[in-house]
């Protein structure tokens, strides 16, 4: 027999005393204040995990959601995305173009306003054909005949608007000299 074996047979009435007066009442109350403190304690790390996971949920979900409404709307890359010589070649035309734009709503050449809307509509079909293009561009950006394509619609559409203004401009005065003629005699 072990030395423990006999201790604990020598001493076996020191072991069966019952113990103080509400021991299982402390000792139950120091259970439940430990086990609310685990729980608490394990409790923070969830409440991580869930919050991280909502986080996560929630920027996936604007991401796709951005992603999903921009593919409707997604108008490829610009000219200035391939090079940085073309992104002067296209500062230039936009420029022009813009120029030409304000030009176009600023005079009074347009005899009436419905005229002028069905012109700015057909530049704005002009600027859909672009937009194509500039999705073909994203889709090949080193595709040297889509990127002659977008300047020679630049070309096209400045020489069009010029054009336009050009004959309007002669329509114009071709009016107000008749009309000075008329009032002359």
């Amino acid at each position: 027999m072990s030395k423990l074996e006999k201790y604990i047979k020598d001493n076996n009435q020191s072991f069966l005393v019952e113990p103080h007066e509400g021991h299982f009442d402390r000792f139950k109350a120091k259970m439940d204040n430990q086990a609310f403190s685990g729980r608490k304690i394990r409790l923070f790390p969830q409440i991580l995990k869930v919050a991280s996971i909502v986080v996560l949920i929630v920027i996936s979900s604007l991401w796709t959601y951005e992603k999903l409404s921009n593919n409707n709307i997604s108008e490829g890359i610009s000219l200035s995305d391939v090079s940085p010589e073309y992104m002067e070649v296209e500062q230039f035309y936009a420029q022009k173009v813009s120029m030409t734009y304000t030009q176009m709503d600023r005079t009074n050449l347009f005899s009436d306003e419905e005229q002028k809307k069905i012109v700015m509509h057909e530049l704005t079909e002009m600027d859909s054909i672009y937009k194509n293009l500039k999705k073909d561009l994203e889709i090949n950006p080193d595709d040297e005949r889509i990127i002659n394509a977008m300047i020679e619609h630049y070309q096209l559409k400045l020489e069009i608007m010029s054009n336009i203004l050009g004959q309007l401009q002669e329509i114009n005065d071709n009016y107000k000299q008749t009309d000075h003629e008329n009032n002359e005699i």
